[in-house]
């Protein structure tokens, strides 16, 4: 098996700069904040994404996105690929992205396509808890 430079970029940068990609977490009690964690007990990779949100012209949109996920690298580029993706997106385009979404802009092999299913696990998890609070 073969990462994609892709991968391996997202995989490299994120680790030599993780402030910068967006790695750390929030207070989860916040009002403002949705957690998803997720994991996949056959490979051992755990997933936590978390949102920050604030209301626009009658839409929730996420401001911010911070994750720390445990696993390979194919784990964390799909993690934050999903950061870059999710920015500034309106909750119901959020619900919108797909695996097969960060799948295509990693290019992905075939083996770790459970890594972007983890990542759109994520962010519907972070939606429906952020929901649970407004």
């Amino acid at each position: 098996m073969a990462y994609s430079k892709k991968v391996i970029d997202k995989f490299e940068k994120t680790l030599q700069e993780p402030e910068k990609h967006h790695v750390g977490r929030w207070d989860p009690s916040e009002l403002n904040i949705g957690t998803g964690m997720v994991g996949a007990p056959a490979c051992g990779d755990v997933m936590r994404l978390q949102i920050k949100c604030e209301q626009r012209n009658n839409s929730h949109v996420i401001s911010d996105v911070k994750f720390k996920t445990y696993g390979c690298g194919s784990a964390i580029a799909s993690s934050s690929e999903l950061v870059d993706m999710l920015k500034g997106k309106t909750l119901e385009e959020a619900k919108e992205i797909r695996n097969q979404d960060i799948v295509d802009a990693l290019e992905l092999p075939a083996i770790k396509i459970h890594c972007s299913v983890l990542a759109e696990d994520s962010i519907h998890q972070a939606i429906k808890d952020y929901e649970s609070k407004i």
